[in-house]
Parts: C-alpha cells; structure tokens; sequence
C-alpha cells in the first residue's frame, strides 16, 4: 500500500483515521509500505506483503505480534491460512524460487472446486459479459476519473480488467480491490492485478473507507453470499455518494436455480435495497446474448423485477446520470498488456508444423455450470502454428483475430499458466 492510502482508510469499527506506527516491524520501499502496523483509537492492524488487513480477529492479532517479533514469513503464512508446518515450507520455497506461477500458487493454496472456477475465470460466460459490461462503462470515462473499488473481488480478475480502463494512470491506489481471503488478495497483486492495492476487510463489517471515496463500486458475485445486506448496500451508498456510480453483476435470484447459490433474495429486493440511488435491473440472459451475438452492452434495455421472472441472476446498475443508460459497442481489445496464452481449458495436441487444441472441461460440475461458453468456445481447433510461448500475432496470420474473439487465445498476466 502506498503511504496516500491512509488519508481515504477509516477503521471499520470506530471510524477514526489510521496511522503508520513508528516500530521495528515498518518496512518502506519509497512511499509504499511493505511491513507495518497501522493503529487507530480502537485497535492495531497488520500490513503483510504490502496489504492491509483490517479485520479484527484471532489470526490476524497472532500475525500482528509475530510481525512485530520480525518474523515476517510467519506473518505470511498465519494470513494465508496455511497451518501444516510442510505446506509452509512448500510456499515459501515456491513464491521466493524462481519464475512461480499463479497455476502453482493456486494449487498449493486450493485444490477445491473454488480453484478449478478460479483458474479459468477469463474464459467463462459470467465473466465474459462482465468484462464487456466494464467496457461499456469505460468508455463514459467520467466513472474511471475518481478511485474505483473492486468489493470483495477476490483474486482481481475484475480489478484487472478495471486497471485497463484507466491503463497509465499515475495516480496510486486508483484502482483498490478488498476482499476477506488475504491469500486471493496475495494471489491478486502477485499475479493477476499487479499495481492495484489490497486491502483485507469484512464484507459483514463497516467498510474501511472515508465517506464519497469513490467514482465506481463493483460487487461482482459475491453480494448473495453477503449475510448483512442491509448494511452492505447502505456502505456501498455511502461510498459513492450522490454522483458515483454502483455496479453489482451476476445477483443470484431467490425466484431461479443457481450453483452455489448463497443466500439470495428476489430481484425485487436487491432493487429495494439500493432505491435511494435509482437502480435499473437488466436481464443476464439479454445481456450475455447480446454479448455474444454482438459484443454489443444495451443499458436502455432495462427490466421490472417482475419482468425477471425465474431467471437465474440479474445485473444491477445505479447512477444518477441518466445518459450513462444508452447501447454500447464494444469492440474485442487487441492490446496485450501480459502475454498471449493458450485459454487453459484446450489441450494440444502437436503434429508436426500444426496443433490441434481440444476443448476438455476439468470437471463434470464445472461443465455443466459452465456450458454456455460452449456458443463461443469451439469443441476443436487444428492451427498450421505452433502455439509454444512466447505466442506472438505475427506467427498467427489470419487466424488470430478469430482465435480472439472465441476466447481460444487469452491476454493472460504474466505468470498466470507458465
């Protein structure tokens, strides 16, 4: 975290402001701290690996103290959950070896079906019209001028996709994600989202920040798995003020079928929930088809709750600012801020000067969740190429615009696969 943070950060319990405690446990690298304890009026809190967390509670009190001792690998690992002696050296050994992967690192940390959904977030049909949504919404630029937050975005998918609207922006901590798995915030400025700022908090708790702190806040999947909602949709409102703007995709509807639904409620009270700053509803099945059929995000196309119907999840969008709701054409993005991979999902297969990649899901589960990325993934694919990195565009001729489009070749962070 860069010192600036602490002029926007508020403790999450008695709202008083944060300040860099003056001990042996303060790491600096310019004006960014490292290692560190913030104090308030109430409390202490840790910054591991340049993360705050701001959460009140057993494990983060023992990081904090063995932090302060100089055991500062011990604090890494106290956050990130790893208690088996063996795993912890298996971490450590990895993340300070060479050239780790954030397919090793995942593996180490979760071999759960979180990991599997995880691994190939940058190709399933969820996060493609959430992708696209943003940038729809990036091209009103006035939501990227102020700090945008990714709300319990876990391991910064999102939050990457967030930076690219406002790529060269010198400001720090323009772009901020928060999320209660300290290890999905390590694995995220790691890996995926490098140059954002974490920050470990409690989506069930007041959140750590001053009042109107931001121009955009994004709650994408997560808000059903939030058991306080009352108070979270009041939090969100409280941080963006009577200007910013709210977006809260992929809400699992009480009145459809979802996987791991969470605790969901009808789209009738998400929209209560968030009245105070105009929400509009809008279908996720409209808007993945017209993704799909046309790259095209159409905010006019807003539904009652009512007109939801069973539905299995629904998008919304809150604004004051009533010509953000027009349609958008959003072309497929051609730049490569990582590197070009191969979507993990294909298996290749090489015959002499050609590859073949073949579609395999990694579970059942995941496919059956998954199967609408079938309307743009193909089942199968021979290249007169070869697909060994470094993958540039120039050794794909014609093929690689569709190679894009179809989600076959994916702009991956550097160190994502290997």
């Amino acid at each position: 975290m860069h010192q600036s943070l602490l002029e926007l950060l508020r403790c999450p319990y008695c709202g008083t402001a944060l300040e860099l405690v003056e001990n042996a446990a303060l790491v600096l690298d310019g004006g960014d701290v490292r290692e560190g304890v913030l104090g308030c009026e109430c409390c202490a809190y840790p910054v591991v690996a340049g993360i705050p967390v701001l959460i009140a509670d057993d494990a983060t009190r023992r990081a904090l103290h063995v932090l302060e001792e100089g055991r500062r690998d011990e604090a890494l690992v106290q956050l990130m959950g790893i208690t088996d002696p063996a795993r912890q050296r298996r971490f450590l050994s990895l993340v300070q070896g060479p050239n780790p992967t954030f397919r090793e690192a995942l593996a180490l940390l979760c071999d759960d079906a979180e990991g599997t959904w995880c691994l190939h977030r940058f190709t399933d049909p969820v996060f493609l019209t959430m992708e696209t949504l943003i940038g729809a919404l990036g091209q009103e630029v006035w939501p990227f001028q102020g700090r945008v937050l990714d709300l319990c975005g876990g391991f910064g998918h999102l939050t990457r996709v967030l930076q690219a609207q406002r790529s060269g922006d010198p400001l720090p901590d323009s772009t901020i994600l928060a999320d209660i798995g300290f290890w999905k915030l390590w694995l995220a400025t790691r890996f995926t989202a490098p140059g954002a700022t974490a920050i470990c908090c409690d989506g069930n708790s007041p959140l750590p920040f001053e009042r109107d702190a931001f121009s955009l806040v994004l709650l994408a999947d997560a808000f059903p798995y939030i058991w306080h909602k009352r108070m979270l949709a009041d939090e969100i409102m409280r941080l963006v003020g009577k200007s910013g703007l709210v977006v809260m995709p992929h809400l699992h509807s009480a009145l459809g079928e979802n996987f791991s639904a969470g605790d969901t409620l009808t789209p009738a009270a998400y929209h209560a929930l968030f009245a105070p700053v105009q929400p509009r509803l809008f279908s996720d099945e409209r808007l993945l088809d017209d993704v799909i059929e046309g790259r095209v995000v159409d905010l006019t196309a807003n539904v009652t709750p009512a007109e939801i119907g069973a539905e299995a999840s629904v998008t919304l969008i809150a604004s004051p600012r009533a010509a953000l709701f027009r349609r958008y054409v959003v072309p497929t993005a051609r730049e490569i801020r990582g590197v070009l991979a191969v979507n993990p999902l294909y298996a290749a297969e090489r015959r002499g000067s050609s590859t073949t990649l073949v579609l395999r899901f990694p579970t059942p589960e995941y496919e059956a969740e998954f199967e609408a990325c079938r309307r743009y993934l193909p089942e199968r694919i021979t290249l007169e190429a070869d697909l060994t990195p470094p993958i540039t565009e120039e050794s794909l001729g014609g093929a690689y615009t569709y190679l894009r489009e179809h989600r076959v070749l994916i702009d991956a962070p550097v160190g994502y696969v290997g």
